[in-house]
């Protein structure tokens, strides 16, 4: 039952995004979740707890997250297919369709590029900074373009690829429980002090589910943008996390470029290595075309839910 849902709810979203109106009045899901997160690091992440007392109450954390999800996601799901019969795949449609991410990172990426086109760099400073986590303010055109275009990349796992997979392989409780460990790694999953200890599992967790995604992510990626298997197979490793270079490095051989490399966050410059071996100036026009080599992968991912689809 999840693979006409998946198709339809990625449809949904590519049609309707998670329309304003809608984010005013009830806000978006992942915002419980934020919450539900938040309020057990402020209580369990003290600095005065041991590292190991710190990390077995972040496993702790992330098992409550999951029990809540994941049990409210399965239980919605089987009322559903109970009361509504042959119509419940479209009810499960439809709460899945906020999971996914396909016409937000777009809406969120196409600023940029159009700013930099009318070269205006403040502005696409700081619509690049919507939505990345780096220093923005002192990039020059490259830089933001480059930004641009490696979190649409790796957004293209985070946002569309990996809960649709979830959504396909487990249905509404999958694709929700992804959503929900996601969410976690971005808010407690870093290195630094402060959450090396208690962010430990989620970061391990995301890692997990992402495992194979990442992967099929470059692989929609290479085959939207015809080329860059060069660059995936030699780069992919180039990167902090075990899955956030495989579709940067797809993207940066599909295009061209370099991506990654030096990165200042907080005002401290970190010495990443560069993914790619391309041109390093990219500008608006990279960013158009890693749109439309976005655009592609998405309806390739359209495919293969179709196609499990019909044959399921």
């Amino acid at each position: 039952m999840a693979e006409p849902c998946a198709l339809v709810a990625l449809a949904l979203d590519a049609a309707l995004g998670w329309p304003d109106g809608l984010y005013r009045r009830i806000g978006h899901p992942v915002g419980l979740f934020a919450r539900i997160i938040g309020a057990c690091e402020g209580r369990w992440n003290r600095p005065e707890r041991s590292f190991g007392a710190r990390r077995a109450l972040g496993v702790l954390t992330l098992l409550l997250l999951l029990a809540l999800v994941g049990s409210t996601g399965w239980i919605a799901q089987q009322l559903l297919l109970q009361h509504l019969g042959g119509w419940g795949w479209l009810a499960i449609a439809l709460l899945a369709w906020p999971a996914l991410a396909q016409r937000s990172l777009y809406d969120h990426v196409r600023p940029v590029a159009r700013a930099l086109a009318e070269g205006d760099l403040p502005a696409a400073r700081e619509a690049v900074g919507r939505i990345v986590g780096r220093d923005t303010a002192a990039l020059d055109e490259a830089g933001v373009a480059r930004a641009a275009i490696e979190s649409l990349a790796e957004s293209f796992c985070d946002g569309v690829v990996a809960p649709a997979f979830w959504l396909l392989l487990l249905g509404l409780p999958g694709a929700w429980t992804y959503k929900a460990i996601n969410t976690a790694d971005s808010m407690i999953g870093h290195r630094e002090a402060r959450w090396r200890a208690f962010g430990w599992a989620s970061a391990r967790a995301d890692d997990l589910l992402n495992l194979v995604p990442a992967r099929l992510s470059a692989l929609l990626l290479c085959l939207a943008g015809r080329g860059g298997w060069r660059t995936l197979w030699r780069d992919a490793g180039n990167h902090a996390s075990p899955n956030a270079g495989w579709p940067e490095a797809a993207m940066a051989g599909t295009l061209g470029l370099r991506l990654a490399g030096p990165i200042a966050y907080d005002g401290t410059m970190h010495d990443k290595p560069w993914i790619g071996d391309g041109r390093s100036d990219a500008g608006s026009e990279d960013i158009r075309r890693a749109l439309h080599i976005y655009a592609g992968a998405c309806l390739l991912l359209w495919l293969i839910a179709g196609s499990v689809a019909w044959a399921l």
